[in-house]
């Protein structure tokens, strides 16, 4: 465990492995908005390590061990300059950035922005910005201020999540009486409420590197085949994986089959470096 220091409030917390490989890649992971770097260690991480590849994985402000300012505001902007920051600090050698969800659309603007990017994978990233996005953002929200984590948990899983964690998950959920409101001061309510000013209108034509697009097919609630297609053709060298027993989590649902799609973004990296 490491951590880059901001200022005396504010840091992020991250680990970083560097590769054992001859030549190898460091995997860079960019969150969704719940969660936190446990995510990518209980899934895909050590497949990676193994086949002598680095990784860095980081918290952003707001999620855990990551404190930040009272009265900041967790957009867009901050977590881009955060992450170009930290790339900076560590100087992972050829970095292939993993976003999951918005994660990936902070990876991308982090690129755009002068990161150092020698591959991009999106995990149910791509969107088009609009009247329904919009109103899932706000709903997103409401449900946070209304039940907290319980009740988004409760109610978007069954649209998110493929059958077979539904099945294995469904005794845990529903089990509340009373939901709590999300604290409205907490970093994980700053990060939901600030998202929804995310800039989802990327220049994907100006993406030139190595690019990787893995969608879940039972994302029922940000797969759009159409808006995901429209977006891939816009990107000058990508490659596509759709995922039929995945839903949005891919690195909870499918860790194996993700790890595997990974390595192979490693081969195609090397062989463009």
């Amino acid at each position: 465990m490491a951590r880059f220091e901001i200022d005396a409030n504010n840091s992020l917390f991250y680990e970083y492995t560097r590769g054992t490989a001859q030549s190898p890649v460091t995997f860079v992971f960019f969150n969704a908005l719940t969660g936190d770097a446990n995510m990518w260690n209980d899934s895909v991480s050590q497949a990676l390590l193994g086949a002598g590849h680095g990784i860095l994985l980081y918290n952003m402000r707001g999620q855990r061990d990551s404190p930040f300012s009272s009265g900041i505001k967790l957009d867009q902007k901050l977590i881009v300059d955060d992450a170009v920051q930290l790339l900076k600090h560590v100087q992972p050698p050829n970095p292939v950035f993993v976003g999951l969800s918005i994660g990936g659309i902070f990876a991308a603007w982090s690129a755009h922005q002068g990161a150092e990017c020698a591959g991009m994978v999106f995990l149910n990233t791509l969107r088009r910005d609009g009247p329904r996005l919009q109103w899932i953002n706000d709903s997103v929200v409401r449900l946070a201020e209304l039940g907290g984590g319980d009740l988004l948990r409760d109610i978007m899983s069954p649209l998110l999540m493929n059958e077979d964690w539904q099945r294995d998950n469904r005794n845990n959920c529903l089990a509340q009486q009373n939901y709590e409101p999300l604290d409205k001061s907490s970093g994980t309510y700053n990060l939901l409420s600030s998202a929804r000013s995310t800039d989802w209108d990327f220049p994907y034509e100006q993406l030139d590197m190595p690019t990787m697009v893995i969608t879940g097919n039972h994302d029922r609630v940000f797969r759009d085949p159409a808006d995901i297609e429209n977006m891939y053709a816009r990107l000058p060298n990508a490659r596509r994986l759709d995922m039929p027993d995945a839903g949005h989590m891919i690195p909870v649902e499918q860790p194996a089959a993700l790890a595997d799609a990974l390595l192979d973004m490693a081969n195609w990296v090397g062989e463009s470096v």
